[in-house]
């Protein structure tokens, strides 16, 4: 198993102004002369069955199929003033063409109903990169469910899971999740140094939790700062590797008898917390560029429906026609 899969599944809102906005010129827009079938107008696809949690973890081929708009490389020089973004503007179809995020919204905008268009359009304004979650060790796919639909929730889009022991519990757990995972970026990783060398070069702090004298209060950290919040195994905790190579250990703040929280509660209290924290000083949590919101718009309405790509694939021949 490679040291990382990438796994795309994400969360997108917009409103309808990005599906009828282009950066094609006039001339080079393509007329739409097979559109979708009225009928499909009127009642939109379902939406496809994502894969299962258990699949997605233990499956790199669950992973790649996730995946549509192409991604920067895993590990990429981190510039200091940069912010992280995982997509280039680019799709590739299978015959060859290249398209950007803007024709690939154009083609699939017939497709998708106007309540659907707005919703898409909420969730991207609403979503960052700037604070992502490592899931460490986990063997309970109901918790890493769970996490997954707190992050989908709380608009933190991208998800890391590092050596989930998935030979305990195995089982389905799309009722716990609601089907986030197929709407987050996940990334799969074999061990922690890894995760966190290519995180840390994505200019990320690594936020360990844990209970130590020399944890600080989540109260007294700055969450506009991009941030990696990692939590550990339901039993052991977090790692002794990951509490060294993290650059700081952070702790929830608790008034009972027990002194832990069930890890998926403990991972929603922290992003909720960052949430909270990031509109108390940016005035906002989702920091995307307008760029930026049309790329993830493009990536999820490629993982909308399963004629998504053929849709766009068909939109790609027709314009590489009336180019030549």
């Amino acid at each position: 198993m490679s040291a990382c899969k990438t796994l795309s599944c994400f969360s997108l809102p917009s409103s309808s102004s990005f599906f009828r906005r282009t950066l094609l010129h006039p001339r080079q827009r393509v007329t739409l002369s097979r559109r979708c079938a009225t009928s499909a107008l009127a009642a939109e696809e379902p939406e496809p069955h994502s894969p299962s949690v258990q699949h997605l973890l233990t499956s790199p081929e669950g992973v790649s199929t996730l995946m549509k708009m192409e991604r920067k490389p895993p590990l990429l020089h981190h510039e200091p003033r940069s912010r992280w973004f995982p997509y280039l503007d680019t799709f590739h179809c299978r015959n060859g063409c290249v398209l950007t995020s803007a024709e690939v919204v154009e083609a699939l905008a017939p497709c998708v109903s106007e309540d659907r268009r707005r919703r898409f359009g909420s969730v991207v304004r609403n979503r960052t990169y700037s604070v992502c979650l490592v899931v460490e060790g986990l063997c309970d796919l109901g918790n890493v469910s769970a996490a997954f639909r707190s992050a989908d929730a709380l608009g933190v889009q991208s998800v890391h899971v590092v050596s989930c022991d998935t030979n305990k519990r195995y089982k389905d757990n799309r009722h716990v999740s609601m089907g986030a995972e197929k709407w987050l970026d996940i990334e799969l990783w074999d061990s922690t140094k890894e995760c966190f060398k290519v995180l840390k070069s994505r200019g990320y702090r690594i936020a360990t939790t844990h209970v130590g004298m020399d944890a600080v209060s989540i109260h007294d950290l700055d969450w506009s700062c991009p941030t990696a919040i990692v939590v550990g195994n339901e039993n052991r905790g977090i790692s002794d590797e990951a509490l060294e190579l993290s650059d700081l250990h952070c702790s929830i703040p608790m008034a009972g008898m027990v002194d832990s929280f069930n890890v998926s509660v403990a991972a929603g209290i922290l992003m909720h917390h960052a949430v909270c924290d990031r509109i108390s000083r940016m005035g906002c949590h989702g920091d995307l560029t307008v760029e930026e919101c049309q790329i993830l718009l493009a990536e999820f309405s490629l993982r909308h429906s399963k004629s998504a790509i053929s849709i766009v694939e068909d939109y790609a021949k027709r314009k590489a026609a009336i180019l030549t």
